[in-house]
């Protein structure tokens, strides 16, 4: 098969993965609101959590990271069968992404990303995966606000993946996949800017 159509394919399959939202399907299987319909109106973790079902807000974390991974781990696995198995699980990192944050099957209304994000990077290099769930934590436990724990880790992404990873694809695809999470965080900026973000608990 041509290369090129090959990781056409490989992407369209990971945004299809990505258009799954475990926010909906968790929802879903416990029989909570569509978690579009609440709080921020984020279907995320976060957001589930809201509702007091600690289960079903972990099956959203989980479901929405393993995506990510296994979108990228898959393309760069299949993509070896062609050659460019980096072409393939760059591609499939930022396909799946947009899939979340764009979902075919939930009428295009997304989450922020952070979950599969962090799958992505897992699958691109596990060492980078834990630096940055480091940094994330480290900025929860400080100032106990997710969005500024979140834009953090997007921001140190990108230097730190072409520390890890060396300037090659998967380094590079990082680069919008960190400017669409700020993006997708945009009315947190302005939240935390006027000192109106909430804290975790509060």
């Amino acid at each position: 098969m041509n290369p090129t159509l090959a990781t056409a394919l490989v992407m369209l399959a990971a945004y299809l993965i990505g258009s799954l939202s475990f926010a909906v399907i968790s929802s879903r299987l416990f029989r909570l609101p569509d978690p579009h319909t609440y709080g921020s109106g984020n279907p995320g973790a976060t957001n589930v959590l809201r509702t007091g079902n600690k289960i079903a807000a972990a099956l959203t974390l989980l479901g929405d990271g393993l995506k990510g991974f296994v979108a990228v781990w898959l393309a760069y696995s299949i993509g070896k069968y062609w050659g460019d198995p980096h072409a393939a699980a760059s591609g499939a990192a930022l396909a799946v992404f947009i899939g979340h944050l764009y979902p075919l099957f939930h009428r295009f209304a997304g989450g922020k990303g952070v979950a599969t994000a962090a799958g992505i990077v897992f699958a691109l290099s596990w060492p980078l995966g834990i630096a940055l769930i480091a940094l994330w934590l480290v900025m929860v436990v400080v100032f106990r606000i997710s969005s500024l724990a979140a834009l953090t880790a997007a921001l140190a992404t990108p230097p730190l993946g072409f520390y890890v990873l060396g300037n090659g694809p998967e380094a590079w695809i990082l680069v919008p996949i960190a400017l669409l999470l700020v993006w997708r965080h945009r009315s947190n900026i302005a939240k935390l800017l006027s000192g109106r973000e909430r804290r975790i608990g509060h």
